[in-house]
């Protein structure tokens, strides 16, 4: 007989053990849960069970399975029922035979165990005052494939069980359900950033059931970070964010399988994470991840969920390709380049904006994963959080959309021209022929003047989209680090301009130079 199975009728167990007799076993031991009529004070009624049965019945006969070969005994089986019982009806039985008792025993607790903390079965309780609920809604089941539960559980002989997740009041829904549950359970996603946006995808996430969460990043935290990304602590400063996003993770719910990916994104590793994953949420603060992530996600065909923040206000867009869904090269054919935009460290954000953009990734990841009416298609949402306006973008899937995702997926075939230039001082380089234009903002030339006079000062934005004629012959610019400069003089490269360099480091790298 299959060594697990469901069934609507009653059980017999007396049938059930002669199937498992056999003259090589001088041990039989079973294990019989009955409907009983109370719970938590509370008077029940009769009760229903219901279950995911196709991911159900293949972790239970993995389950027995594992039992006969770790506990070497002869024969197992479990049978559960599903549908309405009545008070004092079996509602699950498991029998082992073997050839010594203690086998058979260990082998029965092992089996009904792991059946209740493994498999996608909830109970629905009656009672007597007409009220009714989801109770001792036990782990769904391990996604196909995943090996994560192989090593049999530890259960202390007196220790006292934990708490266990409960998604009683998401399953309520009747768009969720058991079935949703068990969808969420076999799901696989990856967070690529665990800052602003991050925190609140992996939160909501982890605390729905999500199977199984890879989480990607190399940074350490910092004390400018706490604000916006608040699973953190003060004292944590200096630590991976995610190998602390990881313990959090875990915290909230250890029965999701939580992968860290302590890398930074790049074109030699996005492939390969992309790959292990059913859904990619792009939590990054630069133009370059992003990009990268809705080429690869475009190639191999993975839907992917970006937001982006500026100040007070984000936008939102889901892109399917394998459904013909626009991307983000559909709407910018061209990458915006780094540092053309302010992040958060430069242009400043308040806390809960990259929060409620993040809990809209998160909405959107579960109304996906969940196949729910009202995915956005072919839109880009943009919310400015100062007054509330929603404006909704319709978008349009380039004709040339997998082919330019494709060539942007290329190795270049060479090396970018060297785009910066060192020097020990202003002075320095006017003196090798170069002009000198300061980009940075007003406030900050007028807080932190440069000790030079002969500079241009052309603001970037202004330079970028306005003032290019300013950029004659070979030309310097200049900001605080110098990553506004670099991106400006990509910017201006790509524009025809062969002479615009970056000051490598900005005023910081030179006044550390000055000082050493």
């Amino acid at each position: 007989m299959s060594t697990f199975a469901f069934s609507r009728e009653r059980i017999d167990a007396q049938a059930l053990r002669e199937r498992l007799a056999d003259p090589a076993a001088g041990g039989y031991a079973s294990f019989e849960g009955w409907v009983r009529d109370h719970n938590e004070g509370l008077a029940v009624r009769h009760l229903e069970y219901e279950a995911f049965e196709p991911l159900a019945i293949s972790e239970g006969e993995r389950i027995v399975a594992q039992a006969i070969s770790r506990f070497g005994v002869e024969h197992a089986a479990c049978v559960h029922r599903s549908g309405a019982l009545e008070i004092g009806e079996m509602a699950v039985w498991v029998g082992v035979s073997a050839r010594h008792r203690h086998e058979a025993f260990l082998a029965c607790r092992y089996i009904i165990d792991e059946i209740k903390h493994r498999l996608p079965i909830w109970k629905k309780e009656h009672y007597t005052n007409g009220d009714s609920g989801w109770v001792n809604c036990e782990r769904c089941a391990t996604a196909p494939g995943d090996v994560r539960h192989v090593e049999p559980h530890v259960h202390a002989e007196h220790a006292a069980p934990g708490p266990i997740p409960d998604y009683s009041r998401q399953m309520a829904l009747k768009q969720v359900g058991p079935a949703g549950q068990a969808k969420l359970r076999a799901a696989r996603v990856l967070v690529v950033g665990c800052g602003g946006l991050g925190v609140p995808v992996m939160s909501y996430l982890a605390g729905a059931g999500v199977g199984r969460l890879g989480l990607v990043d190399s940074d350490r935290l910092q004390p400018s970070n706490l604000h916006r990304q608040t699973w953190y602590a003060l004292a944590e400063c200096g630590q991976l964010k995610a190998e602390l996003a990881a313990e959090r993770v875990h915290a909230l719910n250890p029965d999701v399988d939580v992968r860290k990916h302590v890398v930074r994104l790049d074109a030699g590793n996005v492939a390969e994470l992309i790959g292990q994953y059913d859904l990619v949420i792009d939590c990054t603060d630069n133009f370059a991840s992003k990009f990268l992530l809705n080429d690869w996600c475009v190639r191999l065909g993975k839907p992917a969920i970006f937001a982006s923040v500026y100040q007070f206000e984000g936008q939102l867009q889901v892109v399917r390709s394998a459904q013909g869904s626009a991307c983000l090269r559909c709407i910018w054919p061209e990458a915006v380049r780094d540092g053309i935009v302010g992040n958060c460290s430069e242009a400043g954000v308040l806390g809960p904006v990259p929060g409620i953009f993040g809990g809209l990734q998160a909405f959107e990841a579960l109304r996906l994963l969940l196949d729910l009416p009202g995915q956005p298609a072919d839109e880009l949402l943009i919310i400015d959080l100062l007054n509330y306006s929603i404006s909704r973008l319709r978008t349009a899937r380039a004709a040339s959309c997998p082919e330019h995702a494709l060539e942007r997926t290329k190795p270049a075939s060479a090396a970018a021209a060297d785009l910066e230039a060192s020097f020990a001082s202003l002075e320095a380089a006017a003196g090798a022929g170069f002009t000198v234009v300061d980009i940075r903002e007003l406030d900050e030339t007028r807080d932190a003047p440069l000790p030079f006079h002969d500079v241009r000062h052309v603001p970037l934005a202004q330079l970028v989209y306005g003032k290019t004629a300013a950029v004659r012959g070979k030309t310097l610019l200049v900001c605080a680090s110098g990553r506004r400069s670099l991106a400006a003089a990509q910017e201006l490269r790509s524009r025809g301009l062969p002479e615009v360099y970056s000051l490598r480091g900005g005023l910081q790298g030179l006044q550390s130079r000055s000082l050493s």
